[in-house]
């Protein structure tokens, strides 16, 4: 008898964001590939308007149906109180939902009630040692799951430089559906690019040697001069305001070609061929995956892979199994990643093949999703 999962995504509220509903698509789509009935559940603020409500789930809709999801969108309340039917309109409803075997939580921000009204419930976590140092603080309200994930090597390990929150985390790599994101050739002027928010005014962390910024552009800072240290294409496809122009100038002075990442990627399509387009990526991380070393990949890095591009990413902690210069190259310092990208150049043809091999041997989402599932239900 095949099995419904749940997936809980959070999307709604970052429309334009192709990439980011990527991170949900590629397990929906590891679950289907195993024969699996798929929910796709939002949450919803009951206050706000019918028609944001369903001009958001309209633009979701429009998005999924190309990988046949459409009619699989259920909505429930993000609050104590329940949604008015009229939200509810063309959407499965919380109770059809909680009839699935498993809710798959990658949100995290469902209510207790929500969450309890499920048979089986898994959470999944994609922001090791942040997510962990939210609940110690009690920053985030979590509700109590059967089972925990999560996509950092270093969670719950002895020597973790964060908190456990006293909760028994199970480490899974996150996933890439492989039959979704076919190995592309690049032409000859393509670039090594990223596809980012920049700036945060509200993210910030502390540790023992106080506050500090944990946004993509901090995470930049110290790598600015790249451009002037590789002959390799350097290009960052980014979410800046129009304020934000002093930003831009800045990059594009030291040799960055900065893109629009709202319209270069608005949809999970325009983000495929985005990244399909690339000779590879170069991205950095955000301070807290340094400074917290929880050996963590992102989601798009693994398109990347999967699509045959060579990856070249900021060091985020010892691994038990990614590679330092085999398809996927991580850096520690400015010197690092100049010799990286140019390794990358020199070698290109078998890093496009270690690459794709990489995605299929860790991150395929069958084998991810299965072994997922092979423990959270009984």
């Amino acid at each position: 008898m095949s099995r419904t999962i749940c997936l809980f995504a959070q999307t709604l509220d970052y429309p334009d964001g192709g990439g980011h509903r990527w991170v949900f698509l590629n397990w929906a789509l590891g679950l289907r590939a195993l024969g699996c009935r798929v929910i796709w559940l939002e949450g919803v603020v009951p206050s706000t308007s019918a028609e944001d409500v369903h001009a958001r789930v309209s633009a979701l809709k429009a998005q999924l149906e190309q990988y046949r999801l459409a009619e699989s969108v259920a909505l429930c309340s993000r609050s104590r109180k329940q949604l008015p039917r009229h939200l509810l309109d063309g959407c499965l409803d919380v109770d059809a939902a909680t009839q699935a075997d498993l809710l798959l939580n990658l949100g995290y921000c469902l209510p207790r009630s929500v969450v309890r009204s499920f048979k089986r419930t898994a959470l999944v976590d994609i922001d090791p040692g942040l997510l962990q140092i939210w609940l110690s603080t009690s920053s985030l309200e979590l509700a109590p799951h059967d089972v925990y994930f999560t996509t950092g090597e270093t969670v719950g390990q002895p020597g973790a430089r964060f908190p456990d929150a006293g909760l028994q985390w199970h480490y899974t790599p996150p996933c890439v559906a492989l039959d979704h994101w076919p190995s592309r050739s690049a032409g000859p002027e393509a670039a090594f690019t990223t596809v980012s928010n920049w700036y945060t005014a509200d993210e910030w962390m502390e540790d023992e040697h106080g506050p500090y910024a944990n946004d993509k552009r901090d995470g930049f800072l110290p790598y600015l001069e790249l451009p002037s240290r590789t002959a390799q294409r350097l290009e960052l496809a980014l979410c800046l305001s129009p304020d934000q122009d002093d930003e831009r100038a800045a990059l594009q002075t030291r040799g960055w070609r900065v893109i629009d990442a709202t319209v270069a990627a608005a949809t999970p399509w325009d983000y495929q061929l985005y990244i399909q387009n690339s000779r590879g990526e170069f991205s950095c991380v955000k301070p807290s995956c340094v400074r917290l070393q929880n050996a963590w990949i992102s989601d798009r890095t693994l398109c990347y892979l999967a699509s045959g591009k060579p990856a070249v990413i900021e060091h985020t902690g010892p691994s038990s199994f990614l590679p330092d210069a085999a398809g996927l190259f991580r850096f520690r310092t400015l010197e690092d990643a100049a010799q990286c990208l140019e390794a990358v150049a020199s070698d290109y043809e078998r890093q496009c093949r270690l690459a794709r091999q990489l995605a299929e041997e860790y991150f395929d989402a069958r084998k991810v999703v299965s072994s997922v599932l092979e423990r959270a239900l009984p």
